[in-house]
């Protein structure tokens, strides 16, 4: 593998107060569609910088992504630490950033930063930033994702049960 890393950028704007945006995009007590279907579990007293964040299935059963939040600054960013448990590939960076157009419009950007040339990490997160997007875009403005969005979940649901054991979140906790 080589030492080269690569950043991946993906913006929208969702018709939305910037607080309605940030409210979605930082949940920690329900699925998050536009996260995979994971919820995102931290310490009790809620995110900030330094806490720890694990993407978790809706059973709790698999933990996908671990990290830990390097940036808060409500409504504005948050950043964090990255790492897929079932690849071996090093950890990135992730950076959500908001900023409101006007008073009911929000553009929202997500970049992938310092992830490992062609690795497999690269590779999903690629794919992954547009699901985001247009997934949180579609969530926010309508209160369910897009139909492909949808869709895929469905998919993903399907093969849940082929999760690799190293992702059991026994082995990822807080």
């Amino acid at each position: 593998m080589s030492d080269q890393t690569e950043s991946g950028v993906f913006r929208v704007t969702i018709n939305a107060p910037i607080d309605k945006v940030w409210a979605e995009l930082t949940r920690t007590d329900m699925l998050l569609p536009f996260f995979f279907n994971t919820k995102c579990v931290t310490r009790p007293e809620g995110m900030g910088e330094g806490a720890p964040i694990r993407m978790r299935s809706k059973d709790d059963k698999y933990t996908g992504v671990v990290g830990e939040v390097l940036t808060w600054d409500p409504p504005n960013c948050y950043a964090h630490s990255f790492k897929f448990t079932n690849f071996d590939d090093p950890e990135a960076r992730v950076v959500h950033e908001l900023k409101a157009l006007d008073a009911n419009t929000t553009e929202y950007t997500l970049t992938n930063e310092n992830v490992a040339v062609g690795t497999k990490t690269a590779k999903q997160m690629q794919a992954g930033g547009k699901f985001i997007t247009e997934n949180l875009k579609a969530l926010v403005e309508t209160g369910k994702p897009t139909a492909m969005g949808r869709f895929a979940l469905f998919m993903m649901g399907l093969f849940a049960p082929l999760t690799p054991a190293k992702c059991k979140t026994e082995h990822w906790p807080l």
